[in-house]
């Protein structure tokens, strides 16, 4: 009987899938090197534990080497049936989410390595959560897109509490866990109803059945609803960022750069893989939503970062304005599309550069006064000028100042939203202009402090700043400012991603 069951599925049809292991090299390379770093973790143990941060910037940099040739062949390549596709936007994409954990393991290594917890599963866990992000540039589906987010989220939970004896740590770690989690739920119900209303969980076949009006339109409307507010706690943005500044200030200041800056833009990429794909037919539903989430990110997020005297909480409240910036090109995809990705593929590369670097600062100068008080920075220019100028320019950079990164960044924002010539895009174009100088006033009490306020306690011994640190420092005031002064240089890598716009039909 058994035999001749297998005897007949033998003779059925059956389409092995096509694997193109050039395009997936990236993700090959970074699993082969993370299974390295787990072997010299379990076989060396005390001894190898000093070979694991090196061992996990070389993964980083490594999974650079196949993104580049993937660069230079030029071609598009879609797997399984479309659900995974490496175009312009993924390698980008990839590149960034590379660069930045590279960037962080020149963070973490000298910081976890004086403290009591210096342990190499931290660098496992955040390989991990990289290889999330990496699946997630290439996702087009949403079974990918949620596995890549579960990746991603599920080590962060724990890097977050990893200060295991600070109960600041293990709160941080217990919000952004529950609120994680609740966030998944109403994305996952979300999800499912856009799956019943299609039948299909590619988001090309989805964008296809919902982009006409039908009697479904309420599940339609309720689907995407629930899968953006998923996705809005991810990226902080009001009112879905209540974790974000507890979750910040608890855990691990390069924990904290990681959250702020690569996890953050995670959530930005799958909203650009659902909105423009998937969703760019319902513009009647995404736009009035993406104009309230951004509007009131960019207000509350500057409003409260006004009275922080906090730099952690108070770069925390600046990065939930700074999602509102970067929501804000989404009100306007019915009409402008291809300047609204343009403008948020932009944006969140030059926010990983000057936060990240702002982040380096933060914890160079914590090594010496062990404090996040901006009161903490006073006098920071008279025995640190090269630390308070890499500030000055990461916080100028946010604020949007010429010539740094964050003036174009803002710039091609205020594009999209006046290009779309409606109504709502002028009014956005109007609030983004009203919070970008809002933003001056408490980036400025940081340089105040800096500049012309006397050292606490009047300690001007100069601050030790491991090889590591200056490393990532130069890397990211660097970008920050050669993005500003030669913006030419990023459009040449954000000026070709029509291809997204192609597979949705736009």
């Amino acid at each position: 009987m058994l035999a001749s069951l297998v005897a007949q599925a033998a003779q059925l049809p059956f389409d092995k899938p096509i694997i193109d292991f050039h395009a997936l090299a990236p993700e090959i390379v970074l699993v082969s090197l993370m299974s390295l770093v787990l072997l010299v973790d379990v076989f060396k143990l005390e001894e190898g534990r000093r070979f694991i941060p090196p061992l996990t910037g070389i993964a980083m940099l490594a999974s650079i080497i196949p993104l580049i040739s993937l660069a230079l062949d030029g071609a598009d390549r879609s797997m399984f049936g479309g659900a995974y596709v490496v175009d312009n936007l993924a390698l980008v994409l990839k590149a960034m989410f590379l660069l930045s954990g590279y960037v962080v393991t020149l963070l973490a290594s000298n910081y976890l390595a004086e403290g009591d917890f210096w342990e190499s599963e931290f660098y496992l866990m955040m390989l991990s959560s990289i290889l999330g992000m990496v699946v997630m540039s290439s996702s087009r589906d949403l079974i990918t897109i949620f596995v890549a987010l579960e990746l991603l989220s599920i080590p962060a939970y724990l890097m977050a509490s990893w200060e295991k004896r600070n109960l600041r740590s293990n709160e941080a770690g217990l919000k952004y866990y529950l609120m994680g989690v609740f966030a998944s739920a109403l994305m996952l119900y979300g999800m499912s109803l856009l799956f019943g209303v299609s039948g299909s969980t590619l988001l090309t076949d989805i964008g296809a059945a919902i982009s006409g009006g039908d009697s479904s339109t309420p599940i339609v409307t309720l689907g995407i609803v629930l899968v953006i507010v998923g996705f809005g706690f991810k990226v902080s943005a009001v009112p879905f960022h209540s974790w974000a500044p507890d979750t910040y200030e608890g855990a691990p200041t390069p924990v904290t750069a990681f959250l702020a800056v690569a996890s953050k833009a995670a959530g930005f990429v799958a909203l650009i893989q659902l909105v423009f794909i998937g969703f760019l037919g319902r513009a009647d539903v995404v736009e009035p939503m993406m104009w309230v989430l951004a509007a009131a990110s960019m207000t509350v997020g500057n409003l409260i970062a006004l009275r922080q005297t906090n730099v952690v909480r108070l770069l925390a409240y600046s990065g939930v304005a700074q999602a509102g910036f970067m929501l804000a090109p989404f009100a306007v995809v019915g009409t402008n599309a291809e300047d609204a990705l343009t403008a948020v593929v932009t944006y969140v590369l030059i926010y990983a550069s000057m936060n990240l670097a702002a982040f380096a600062v933060v914890i160079a100068v914590s090594r010496k006064t062990q404090s996040g008080e901006v009161s903490s920075f006073g006098g920071l220019f008279g025995y640190a000028p090269g630390l308070a100028v890499a500030m000055t320019i990461a916080l100028a950079a946010l604020a949007g100042i010429p010539p740094l990164g964050g003036w174009f960044a803002k710039f091609v924002v205020f594009r999209a939203l006046v290009a779309a010539d409606s109504a709502a895009g002028y009014t956005l174009a109007l609030v983004v202009a009203v919070n970008s100088v809002i933003a001056f006033y408490y980036y400025g009490m940081v340089l105040k402090a800096m500049w012309f306020s006397d050292a606490p306690d009047g300690d001007t011994s100069p601050i030790r700043v491991p090889v590591s640190l200056v490393s990532a420092l130069t890397l990211t005031v660097a970008a920050t400012i050669l993005f500003g002064m030669f913006p030419g240089l990023i459009g040449h890598f954000t000026g070709n991603l029509q291809g997204l716009l192609a597979a949705a039909g736009g």
